[in-house]
């Protein structure tokens, strides 16, 4: 745990596994430089640059990160990098001189960070897709399971729980697809120094020596290499990679804010789980909050500010580059993470957990699916030669008399007024107006695409 002496942000022990909080900690990303180094001089030791005995005097203190012994030489220096290579090569009396030669910062740091990038899109795809998984799961129970369906937040006709849960599904599969690429692709600066150009490399080994170099690394380290890049890489790659990350945040918002629509009382058909101990709240002991989705709302409002900055950072970096992305750089990318590791942790527990109530799904379909049937007669009514005009408003004036008395908390009489209303009765046979007003007939494609949906993420998910 940390000192709580000092400010900690919720990100350091609150939210986000602790996988995802080691990858970007401080030891890791010291580590991750260190690595880079060692890699390097790996790759100049058959430049004759570095020699064996070197190259083992790094391997041999590569692990032995000693932040606050560089954090004490930053104080000083006020350069977090150079401050780690100078701790570093305190550790190595052979192999310290040789550190960095050829080097600029951001050869070290761009890499690092685009490797760190790749570490945390496989958590965040692997959590995503025991999200779909689970998705697959509850769309299969629930594929022919009636509910109300809302346009407006106003009930319209019946649909199925399961072609609703299909819609959350699909939009994350895109989601799954859209960070899958991402991960594919990444790119690091390369070593390509101080403005872009190798200069100091070719300085070094010649032009083919040089290219050799970076081929060396880039293999090494499993990561390939912008062809053009200037002190930095890309920033426009960081826009990409948070706006997908914004993107599955959008997914997850729309979910838990439709669960949070459902779990009110007033519709009551769906829930989060809630503990047997568990407090809603401290003033009012009956309250049974939606609070884990509420936290996957919160945290997602803040995820999609994060295109924003990263769009501000590639756009505003004048020419070969500047540094006002540094600083807002050390929480985006990380928080950017670490909020959507927290968002998955989260929908795993309440996919897992979700609370189907079937009793009131039923009670609304009474109360409101009738309604759908009015388009149904009106259809069948015309296709029998009635006017379709006059069949509208009769049909509205029925509909508004079954509404008043819902308002007044009576039952649903929308079928009885219908019948007895022989305007509109004398185009139907007996008993074939109930079977328009039956609910569970009207629910289209919806039980036939949940399934193929599911069969898909079954098929292609493993």
């Amino acid at each position: 745990m940390p000192d709580f002496e000092d400010y900690q942000s919720p990100f350091s022990w609150r939210y986000g596994s602790a996988e995802m909080r080691s990858i970007w900690g401080e030891k890791n990303k010291r580590l991750t430089w260190r690595k880079l180094w060692v890699a390097m001089a790996e790759a100049q030791g058959p430049l004759k640059m570095v020699t064996s005995e070197q190259l083992q005097d790094l391997k041999a203190h590569m692990g032995d990160v000693n932040v606050i012994r560089a954090l004490e030489i930053e104080r000083t220096i006020r350069h977090d990098l150079m401050a780690e290579l100078k701790a570093y090569a305190e550790q190595c009396p052979k192999g310290g001189g040789i550190l960095h030669l050829g080097a600029t910062s951001m050869d070290i740091k761009d890499n690092a960070e685009v490797l760190l990038i790749g570490q945390s899109l496989d958590g965040i795809i692997g959590s995503l897709r025991k999200v779909i998984r689970i998705l697959a799961e509850k769309i299969e129970m629930y594929a022919n399971l009636p509910v109300m369906a809302f346009t407006h937040l106003q009930p319209a006709e019946p649909t199925t729980l399961g072609y609703r849960l299909a819609g959350y599904a699909q939009d994350f599969l895109k989601d799954l697809e859209s960070l899958t690429n991402i991960s594919g692709n990444l790119k690091g600066k390369g070593f390509k120094g101080a403005v872009g150009n190798a200069a100091s490399y070719v300085e070094l080994y010649g032009t083919e020596g040089y290219q050799l170099f970076e081929d060396s690394l880039s293999q090494a380290l499993g990561l390939p290499f912008f062809e053009i890049s200037s002190q930095t890489y890309t920033r426009k790659q960081d826009y990409e990679v948070m706006a997908a990350l914004a993107g599955l945040a959008s997914t997850a918002h729309k979910f838990a804010f439709d669960l949070r629509i459902l779990q009110s009382q007033v519709i009551g058909e769906m829930a989060e789980p809630f503990g047997n101990e568990q407090v809603g709240s401290s003033a009012m002991p009956f309250k049974r909050n939606p609070v884990e989705a509420e936290k996957i709302g919160s945290l997602a409002r803040a995820v999609s500010t994060a295109p924003v900055t990263a769009w501000n950072n590639y756009a505003n970096s004048l020419l070969e580059r500047t540094l006002d992305d540094s600083a807002n750089r050390r929480t985006l990318i990380p928080e950017a993470f670490l909020a959507v590791d927290e968002i998955l942790i989260t929908l795993l527990k309440v996919l897992d957990g979700l609370k189907v109530n079937e009793t009131a799904i039923k009670e609304n379909l009474m109360k409101y699916g009738p309604f759908a049937g009015i388009e149904r007669v009106m259809m069948r009514s015309v296709k029998a030669g009635a006017d379709r005009q006059e069949m509208h408003e009769l049909l509205r004036q029925v509909s508004m008399s079954a509404w008043e008395e819902i308002e007044q908390g009576k039952p649903n009489r929308l079928v009885e007024l219908v019948k007895n209303e022989s305007r509109i009765a004398c185009w139907f046979k007996d008993r074939e107006l109930e079977e328009l007003f039956a609910v569970e007939k009207y629910t289209g494609i919806a039980e036939s695409r949940s399934r193929e949906l599911a069969e898909l993420i079954r098929e292609t998910i493993s």
